[in-house]
């Protein structure tokens, strides 16, 4: 099936695309890497009537890092972090970049149209949320920034209004002692994860966690935050019993609905051990360890 009509503008800055969604009204749609807008439009799910493409803007591929912050403007894509500097001195990153789907898409999706589409099943949302992360909008009224906590409101809803651009994304470098993992797990690599988790960790001697963030994917309407997970790992040793309790409190911060990928109970078995996994991992990292993580899948 083929979109439906729609009109295109390929604005030149910032402020040309945040004129053009003013002028054009409500029908009108940004497209950067167009991995989720195209194929909606192809189905006709989306019909914008008209397209503003952002690609020619100078300056939104890039990646800086800057004062103790990482940041990736928001046509940075998925590849290009995956191969950066970032993804090396920052783990939990490459292990999102790299397994989002397959080359093609690694290669065109963008991580600011990522956070912007608020897929529940994206990656994005669920890595980021491990990490200090906030989101810069520009609109008619200036720019602004917002943490991605409050950014992402609802399944497919953020706090963007229809004038409003994601221009850059900003992660506050980890402090010294920290590493971290993204684990998911899908049926193949172009098919969204039936779960998946996040796990951030500082450590404050070789075995004790000073601080952790974990954050589950795929299972609620957008990443959940499990703090009380978090709260069982915070100033005590990574023993055994600790990390059982956090599991079990991820487990039952998970609010997953069955579907094509599994059942609800399903889902909160699988969330829990990948959460296990990933806090094994992180710790690993947190020591100096180079250990693979990243996206697994159903047969290996």
């Amino acid at each position: 099936m083929y979109a439906a009509p729609f009109s295109y503008f390929r604005a030149a800055s910032l402020q040309e695309a945040v004129k053009l969604l003013q002028e054009l009204g409500e029908d009108a749609r940004v497209i950067a890497g167009g991995q989720s807008l195209i194929p909606l439009m192809k189905m006709r799910m989306a019909r914008p009537a008209a397209l503003i493409d952002i690609n020619f803007i100078p300056g939104l591929g890039d990646i800086h890092n800057s004062k103790g912050e990482l940041r990736f403007g928001a046509l940075v894509r998925h590849a290009d972090l995956e191969h950066s500097a970032a993804g090396v001195t920052v783990p939990i990153l490459h292990d999102c970049a790299a397994g989002i789907a397959d080359v093609q898409v690694r290669n065109q999706g963008t991580i600011g149209g990522s956070l912007a589409e608020a897929d529940p099943s994206g990656d994005w949302g669920t890595a980021l949320l491990a990490l200090d992360t906030s989101v810069v909008c520009l609109g008619p009224e200036g720019e602004r920034t917002v943490p991605l906590e409050e950014f992402i409101k609802d399944a497919y809803t953020t706090a963007l209004t229809h004038e409003e651009i994601v221009t850059e994304v900003r992660v506050k470098a980890p402090p010294k002692g920290s590493g971290g993992a993204h684990l998911a797990f899908k049926r193949s690599a172009p098919v969204y994860p039936t779960a998946s988790a996040s796990v951030q960790l500082t450590l404050a001697d070789h075995n004790t966690c000073k601080d952790a963030r974990i954050v589950l994917g795929c299972v609620g309407l957008t990443a959940i935050r499990a703090k009380e997970a978090e709260a069982g790992l915070r100033g005590k040793p990574l023993d055994e019993k600790n990390i059982r309790t956090a599991v079990d409190a991820a487990r039952a911060a998970a609010d997953p609905q069955s579907d094509m990928r599994g059942s609800a109970d399903y889902k909160r078995v699988l969330v829990g051990a990948l959460v296990k996994r990933a806090i094994g991992i992180a710790a690993r990292r947190a020591r100096g360890e180079s250990v693979d993580a990243g996206h697994e899948y159903a047969g290996r």
